[in-house]
């Protein structure tokens, strides 16, 4: 991949990115077909075809913009004048982060023994997806507004994708939503934050299997071609480019937090499923911000075992766990990452991609690996004893409750303290959803806790959803879905 010095809309009204398939089949692509884009056509990932970079000086001077305001900075770099004016960009960012419980949008709570933690689940459904998908939730109607146009997106979830994507989009007349997600494998307040929806334009599916099982047949559908483009087929998890753009805001806004003055290196601790958001923190150090990660995993610890030892296999089957939304087994974003690290290298990415594809294990070149190990410094397992002592230990030092995914993140700042108690590292944990959806994980912890009002009225709301069991054939129920979806509408 190329880099590039971006100027400003005001130096530059003319300025527009364009983007590719990580594969090289597909390029050329503007904004608005990359937000449109699941999987591409050669099933590769769409990224920009340059990265943008930021002047150091432009950045340092960005330290005392609110979340909103940096927002209003990086999302211009990849979004040009000629497709969202910038008036028009600033209503959309304003828009959606308007329902957030905060004014800061992400506040950082910074307790003893430099422990810091960046909440990122003050939105409207609890979880960090929100802060994305607020925005891709007014990216997607203002194209179809004006294009008059109907957009059908699946979603697969592992558990808070789900809802944010609905809630979204809920509503809205250009869109209808189709989500799968896993019966009996996300908590059940996620599980209801799905299934309480009640709009005509929401359909959502409860799959026996995991996330990963869930994921094929929607790979297959965006594989068919006439049937993505006839049916006008999207996808807003972490697939979705648009996500991964937002999201680099706030590991921008991090580092600022952090690092005022922009002369040192900060850690960020992210706990880690589809490698979505950690695919953000890596475009923002390729923007030119001074960031390393840490990859924090569940017992499904296949991103560990692949920065680890440059093998990426799939194990036998996914883990249950108590941070369901981990519990995956093929982080399909590896792929965007590679690309990235390879400076762009397409013929080598459909290469590894295809073998993996085929049998489920590759073996990634040496370079590669060692490229990751230098952007992400280290790699932390951990179990559901893990999870729930620290759960408790944050309760019990602090009086601050941490869901259980944000758990396996705090657990490796408390290892690393054990190991140094001296050390004076930057580091900062990304919180990833709010503890209020695990209830199951704080009574594992025997952490007591008084139920939220808010789900309160999730267990009192009326359910639709429809299950699909392992007899079924899930590509064809999803295809009938579609197809009926959109018969419907014509009749309208």
């Amino acid at each position: 991949m190329t880099e590039c010095t971006i100027t400003t809309r005001k130096e530059d009204s003319t300025f527009t990115m364009k983007y590719k398939s990580t594969r090289g089949d597909v390029t050329g692509r503007t904004f608005e077909e990359a937000l449109f884009t699941g999987y591409a056509a050669d099933g590769g990932l769409i990224l920009p075809e340059t990265i943008p970079k930021i002047d150091a000086k432009e950045l340092k001077s960005w330290a005392k913009l609110s979340y909103v305001e940096l927002a209003k900075k990086i999302v211009p770099l990849f979004v040009g004048e000629d497709e969202i004016p910038t008036s028009d960009l600033s209503d959309i960012i304003d828009k959606a982060f308007s329902r957030f419980s905060v004014p800061e949008v992400s506040p950082i709570k910074r307790l003893p023994d430099g422990l810091n933690v960046m909440e990122l689940f003050h939105g409207p459904t609890w979880s960090f997806k929100d802060l994305a998908l607020s925005c891709v939730g007014q990216f997607i109607p203002y194209f179809l507004s004006k294009r008059k146009k109907h957009f059908n997106i699946i979603v697969g979830t592992s558990g808070d994708t789900g809802s944010s994507a609905i809630e979204a989009v809920r509503g809205q007349k250009w869109i209808d939503i189709v989500v799968l997600l896993p019966k009996g494998r996300c908590s059940q307040i996620q599980e209801l934050q799905m299934t309480t929806v009640i709009e005509d334009n929401v359909h959502v599916y409860r799959v026996d299997g995991s996330s990963d099982d869930l994921d094929a047949p929607i790979k297959l559908c965006f594989r068919d071609n006439t049937f993505t483009k006839r049916h006008n087929l999207s996808s807003i998890n972490s697939i979705n480019w648009a996500r991964i753009m937002v999201q680099t805001v706030h590991y921008i806004y991090a580092y600022l937090q952090m690092c005022p003055s922009c002369d040192k290196i900060v850690q960020v601790v992210v706990p880690t499923g589809a490698l979505g958001n950690i695919t953000s923190g890596i475009i923002a150090r390729e923007m030119g911000v001074q960031l390393e990660f840490v990859c924090a995993v569940t017992q499904n610890d296949v991103v560990a075992r692949t920065i680890q030892t440059g093998n990426y296999a799939i194990a036998d089957h996914v883990i249950e766990t108590l941070a369901p939304a981990m519990d995956i087994q093929i982080p399909y974003n590896m792929e965007r990452i590679w690309y990235v690290l390879t400076g762009g290298d397409c013929k080598l990415i459909k290469k590894l991609m295809t073998e993996f594809e085929e049998t489920g294990n590759v073996m990634v070149p040496k370079e590669i690996t060692e490229a990751l190990q230098k952007v992400v410094a280290d790699t932390f397992v951990a179990t559901d004893d893990v999870i729930r002592r620290t759960m408790k230990r944050t309760w019990d030092a602090h009086e601050y409750l941490v869901c259980p995914h944000t758990a396996t993140g705090v657990a490796y700042h408390y290892q690393q303290l054990q190991k140094n108690p001296e050390e004076k590292k930057a580091r900062i944990i990304i919180a990833t959803a709010s503890v209020i959806k695990f209830e199951e994980a704080l009574q594992s912890a025997a952490i007591p806790f008084t139920r939220d009002p808010r789900v309160s009225k999730l267990f009192e709301s009326k359910q639709r959803y429809k299950d699909m069991k392992k007899e079924d054939n899930w590509l064809e129920m999803l295809q009938d879905k579609i197809e009926d979806i959109d018969r419907n509408r014509t009749k309208e």
